[in-house]
Parts: C-alpha cells; structure tokens; sequence
C-alpha cells in the first residue's frame, strides 16, 4: 500500500509542485491550505508523514502549532518543516516542538525525497520483528529498542524517534566519535549539520531536566559527538 503524504502549504503552486513529484515518486498525496482544515482531515485519518509549512494563510505561525497538535495526536508521526524561514530561532522551535526535520525550499527535490525515504525506512524498523538485543546500558542509560523508550537513573526520557535513534548511534559505542554521516546512517536519518546540532542540544536538554549533571554526549569539535560512560 502507497504511503500517504499531508502537504500543509498556503501557496498553490508550489503545494502542487511538490503534491505532483511525490506521487510521480508512488507515494498517495493530500494536500491543504490552512491548519484547520488539516487538522480536522488529521482527525479523521493521520497520514504516514507530515510536510509542513510554518506561515499558513492569515496564521505567521500556523505551521508550528499543527505540529505540536499532531505530536499529540503521534509520538512516531515523522513530520518535516519545509519553509521559506530560515533562522536558527525558527530551526530550533521547530525541532523544538517535534518535528523530525527541518528544509528550507531551496532544497533540491531530489534531496527531499531522500529525507522523505530515510524517515519511513525508520518508522518501518517500528513494525519490525521485536529484537532479542534490544536493551542498551550503559551506566545511567537505559536503552528499550521494542518499546522505543529511554530512561535515565531509572527517570523517563521523552525522546522523538530522530532524539531516540540518535542516541542510541552515540550510546552503542561508548567513546567512540561519530560525525554527521555515520549518526544519519545509524540512526537512519537525512540531516544537515545545523540539524543535528539543533537535535542533539535539544537531546541534552532533556537529559539535563532529570540531571543537572548529565554530560555524557560531549561535541569532539570538528569531529563529531560521543557517549561517554559513567
């Protein structure tokens, strides 16, 4: 069965533009031009992935608040912004409020569609068989791979599936640095550095919530991330 992609996107044309080369590409495509009538559609039916604008019609911000609305109607929804806003405080707020990635519309389709695949290769891995391996610890760190939930000191950790197989592509081998290229194939992701670096600050986050003293994901500058145990 095709996979089903929302388009929330106020323009016509561009919204037709990508509408046409996914489903060119297999996919079954809806689209829509303002968050209340995606809303009441998601309601009704989710689709298999999200892409969001954030200005919708009369809303500057529309998009942002469709995403925070479909993370609780979804904690494995993959949802990517595609926007004309391109600052760091927009990036962050978005991966912020869960989304799963974050493009500005200079992107080449071609490369869209790679993020697009990367992200349902991983959301299948959900129905996979459970695996017989699949608790990671490491010190503090507990690592559910059949449930996709994490814990901290025995303290839950609230991790989006991107945050989740981040984690565990820097958990799985302490000490070891991992740059961009390695996390996205570990984790089965398609990012760019301002992207991975907005997540794994976001990651640390909410680490830090539950303990003040968590440190153990250090930045190797000009090299990468690694997980360091206790």
């Amino acid at each position: 069965m095709a996979k089903r992609i929302a388009i929330v996107e106020d323009e016509p044309a561009i919204r037709e533009n990508y509408a046409d080369v996914l489903r060119k590409q297999g996919y079954e495509v809806v689209t829509f031009a303002n968050r209340k009538e995606a809303i009441t559609a998601f309601k009704t039916r989710l689709p298999d992935l999200a892409l969001l604008d954030i200005g919708l019609e009369d809303e500057v911000d529309g998009g942002f608040e469709l995403c925070r609305e479909l993370r609780i109607m979804s904690t494995t929804l993959p949802i990517i912004f595609l926007t004309a806003r391109d600052s760091d405080f927009d990036v962050i707020s978005g991966l912020r409020l869960g989304a799963d990635d974050y493009l500005t519309k200079d992107i080449g389709l071609p490369h869209l569609s790679a993020r697009i695949a990367a992200l349902f290769r991983r959301t299948e891995a959900l129905s996979s068989p459970p695996k017989t391996d699949a608790l990671v610890k490491h010190g503090k760190l507990c690592m559910d791979l059949n449930r996709f939930s994490v814990s901290w000191n025995q303290m839950p950790i609230d991790l989006t599936l991107t945050e989740f197989w981040l984690v565990h592509a820097l958990a799985r081998y302490p000490g070891h640095v991992k740059n961009r290229d390695q996390l996205m194939q570990e984790s089965n992701v398609v990012v760019d550095d301002s992207t991975i670096t907005s997540h794994i600050k976001r990651i640390r986050k909410k680490f830090l919530a539950v303990d003040e003293q968590f440190n153990a994901i250090e930045t190797v500058y000009g090299m990468g991330y690694r997980w360091l145990d206790d």
